[in-house]
């Protein structure tokens, strides 16, 4: 399938490489500058999580957050004028692995992705990969727009986890 592999435009930013395996998979694979146990919070803690998450080129404010991050929990993201995202974690296992499902793309009759990210740990750094599986071929071509905020989001994680380091936090 396709390739694509690009990096931010910082000189200090690893590179995000996102790759199409299929017709409904695309995997995103990255390194943080930060040990497991604090990249794994920055995506399971409501406070940090909406530090990083939402693309700041986009202009939106995310109005309301509710975050169960552990299995059997749920996720709402609410950005007002009818635009939410929310599913189900469907596996949390600390450090290491977070599956959660996105049920707002269910219309049809077709569920929506599941997201599947695992941790490992590398020399102080994580290394993260992020899979996403669609539905559908026409799903995944709904849904890809996404792609090109992943590079922005991810940024975001570096300088959040750059600050948490330097204030000793957590």
């Amino acid at each position: 399938m396709d390739a694509v592999t690009s990096s931010d435009t910082k000189a200090t930013r690893n590179p995000v490489a996102i790759e199409r395996t299929s017709d409904r998979e695309i995997v995103v694979t990255r390194t943080f500058n930060g040990p497991v146990r604090l990249v794994f919070q920055a995506w399971t803690t409501p406070d940090l999580f909406r530090q990083w998450w939402l693309p700041q080129s986009m202009g939106m404010q995310l109005q309301a957050l509710e975050m169960d991050a552990r299995t059997g929990g749920y996720y709402r993201l609410d950005f007002g004028n009818g635009a939410e995202f929310h599913g189900n974690y469907v596996e949390v296992t600390p450090h290491s692995r977070i599956v959660w499902t996105n049920d707002e793309g269910g219309e049809g009759g077709e569920g929506g992705s599941v997201t599947t990210v695992t941790f490992e740990e590398r020399d102080g750094q994580t290394h993260v990969v992020m899979t996403e599986i669609y539905p559908s071929k026409e799903a995944l071509e709904e849904g890809a727009g996404a792609e090109d905020a992943t590079h922005e989001t991810f940024g975001q994680l570096d300088d959040l986890l750059a600050s948490l380091q330097e204030q000793g936090s957590l």
